[in-house]
């Protein structure tokens, strides 16, 4: 029984962490967040990603998560509306099938069917790490597994120890953001109202009928903010002074901001590697190759990618040749997902005028005319059956 330690209990580790023990595998996952993750924005599974969840048996249990967002309301410069549409218009979509979830149902569902299975830590993390797989935690702890694979996102810790740099791999595609919640004082009962002018965006997004909302401040800026990046306050400054003197409810999400407990401040940007593997450690979701928010298809390649590290994993002993399979096979879906937005070209929040002016008629017409039929890129994938029944 090989001895697998993954580090990251958000969405792509327990999603591995099912996979593997499935198939017999014994499982450490290591967090380390004091415990789980509850709360969040909403996310989408859509695409392949939906035949992953069906497999894991957990389809019904999202379907009934699923919180069924009625409109999107994009709004000018002066806060009038330009026009009100359902979010299947502008993100495509199967109708009645692509599901939208808060992301902590998610995470919370996921580590359920783990749960009794998996040893997992919370409130711990990597601190040193071979491609051997020799590990020293920060609680002191020393182990060797015989693989270790890295689900901790964006800024991968495991990624840091064995491929170097996080700046080696980090594409910065023109657009920083703060994301946090406020109440709603707004009225807000499943929509989102979105307002935008050339190079900022502002967006508020209530979930089902809840007290509080969602709410983004999104602008563009050649260079990604590295004076800002940990340090809480600087990230307070450069946002209030970014939006200083716009309308509509800008004044009041930039005091929100300033308040919030929540304040998530980071880059829109992707990670691209030559190979997601090294020794017997790999990299699975966003610590191998986030595609950014605005692709909207960063939970989905989350799961498929799960799916095929684990299924490659399970059906062929010998782990580099396993990890050369898992990436020889997802990697285009990967790229396509990715090649969805290019850098300096965010479609909702346009940095030019004429590239507004495009996004606003390019709105208009959709309330004229049929939703677009499902983005091909989601379910460019045929997944490989699993070797061995799942629970």
């Amino acid at each position: 029984m090989k001895k697998v330690l993954i580090s990251g209990a958000s969405i792509a580790g327990p999603a591995l962490a099912f996979w593997l023990r499935s198939a017999g595998f014994a499982v450490t996952l290591v967090e380390k967040a004091p415990e789980l993750r509850a709360g969040g924005y909403p996310i989408d599974v859509r695409g392949t990603a939906l035949d992953v969840v069906r497999r894991m048996g957990i389809l019904p249990r999202l379907r009934e998560q699923h919180i069924s967002t009625r409109r999107l309301t994009f709004l000018d410069a002066d806060g009038g509306e330009i026009v009100a549409v359902a979010p299947d218009a502008i993100i495509g979509g199967a109708e009645g099938e692509d599901l939208e979830i808060r992301r902590g149902d998610l995470i919370r569902t996921l580590y359920d069917l783990v749960r009794g299975d998996v040893d997992v830590r919370f409130g711990d993390t990597i601190a040193t790490l071979t491609e051997d797989a020799d590990v020293t935690f920060r609680s002191g702890r020393e182990e060797t597994y015989d693989l270790v694979i890295g689900a901790d996102g964006l800024h991968s810790r495991t990624r840091e120890l064995v491929f170097g740099e996080e700046s080696a791999f980090h594409h910065y595609l023109g657009y920083s953001f703060a994301g946090f919640t406020m109440p709603n004082d707004f009225g807000l009962v499943r929509e989102g109202v979105t307002w935008s002018t050339p190079g900022k965006g502002a967006a508020l997004y209530a979930v089902l009928d809840s007290e509080e909302v969602h709410g983004f401040l999104v602008f563009a800026r050649p260079e990604p903010p590295l004076e800002a990046f940990r340090d809480p306050e600087a990230q307070r400054d450069l946002i209030a002074r970014t939006f200083a003197g716009e309308g509509w409810e800008v004044p009041r999400l930039v005091a929100a901001m300033r308040e919030a407990d929540d304040l998530f401040f980071d880059v829109v940007s992707q990670i691209r590697m030559p190979r997601w593997s090294a020794g017997r450690v790999a990299l699975v979701g966003d610590a191998a190759h986030a595609p950014s928010f605005l692709t909207g298809q960063g939970t989905s390649l989350a799961l498929v990618g799960a799916y095929v590290l684990g299924q490659a994993l399970a059906t062929i002993p010998d782990h580099a040749a396993a990890f050369a399979a898992y990436e020889n096979r997802l990697r285009g879906f990967v790229e396509a997902n990715q090649a969805l937005v290019s850098e300096g070209q965010a479609t909702l929040f346009p940095s030019t005028p004429e590239a507004l002016e495009r996004r606003n008629a390019a709105l208009r017409q959709l309330t004229t005319a049929p939703p677009p039929a499902p983005r091909p890129e989601h379910s460019a994938l045929t997944l490989p059956d699993f070797p061995v029944p799942v629970r």
